[in-house]
């Protein structure tokens, strides 16, 4: 589907030219309200969300998330990276259920959260990302209905930028539309990524979950420095494949919106899609043929 527009469902959420501190007493009861419907103890879902200083940002997720209709009992957990800024008091405001990892990087966050959740389906979300009404059924539906399948995970568009408009991200999103289908033939796992994938809490469990050599910051800019390619989602999934089968969501509205702050790391639009364009060609024979 070709999204010329943000879609309705999500502009509710984006609080536009307010960060937390200028949410009305209106504002942040609705968020509380809502929020609450997702704290059960004895969840069927955990959605979980590791959170590194995104006090203006993580608000703006979990409104999303709490406006999800579903009838399955869903609880969700924020793990707080070590944040320094007011990320924690934001979390208590609303009464989000939470946890501290000191220990630095997305890996350990996740980490932390899959053992700390409490559902049977366990739901990977992120702070700058927008998730549709449907998503929380939609993700676990194919869990539910074929025991062989352990892991799900589906596609995303961005966010532009304020002033921007999504016409400038549609090519970038082909081109990896294009991608996840080639990557699907033998490297399916590449595809999985961590703020739209799902579990069986007790499969990833049973593995060694997100653990990985290399701890990556929150960005990971390709083509930074600090690049690491080895992702704690990607390992994720190899050792799911281990247990059983993965699938792809491409239902539409299992879609999520996420913020293009990773393409500005990267250099804007053009120098990201150069970045993504140059590694995927380079791997292409690999993901034909695999190895």
């Amino acid at each position: 589907m070709l999204y010329l527009k943000l879609p309705t469902w999500l502009k509710q959420h984006l609080y536009t030219q307010k960060g937390f501190a200028d949410l009305s007493n209106t504002e942040i009861e609705d968020l509380k309200q809502r929020i609450k419907v997702f704290t059960h103890d004895t969840p069927d879902v955990s959605v979980v969300i590791p959170a590194w200083n995104e006090e203006n940002n993580i608000f703006r997720a979990v409104s999303s998330l709490a406006s999800n209709i579903t009838n399955l009992k869903v609880e969700i957990i924020v793990i707080n990276n070590n944040s320094s800024d007011h990320t924690q008091m934001v979390l208590d405001t609303l009464g989000i259920r939470s946890y501290l990892q000191p220990e630095q990087g997305t890996p350990h966050a996740r980490q932390m959260g899959l053992y700390k959740a409490k559902g049977k389906y366990h739901l990977c979300a992120d702070s700058d990302t927008f998730y549709p009404p449907r998503w929380i059924e939609l993700m676990t539906k194919p869990m539910q209905d074929n025991h062989d399948i352990v892991g799900v995970y589906g596609r995303y568009c961005f966010i532009p930028l304020p002033g921007g408009s999504r016409l400038a991200l549609i090519p970038y999103e082909k081109l990896t539309g294009i991608m996840v289908r080639i990557r699907n033939i033998n490297k399916q796992f590449i595809n999985v990524l961590g703020f739209n994938m799902g579990f069986k809490t007790d499969v990833a469990r049973s593995t060694d979950g997100f653990k990985v050599e290399g701890v990556r910051k929150f960005d990971n800019a390709a083509g930074s420095d600090y690049y690491i390619e080895e992702a704690e989602d990607g390992q994720m999934a190899i050792r799911l494949k281990t247990k059983g089968k993965l699938f792809m969501v491409t239902h539409p509205d299992a879609r999520v919106f996420t913020s293009s702050r990773r393409l500005v790391a990267e250099g804007g639009i053009y120098q990201s899609f150069i970045n993504r364009f140059k590694l995927n060609l380079s791997r292409m024979k690999e993901f034909l043929l695999g190895k």
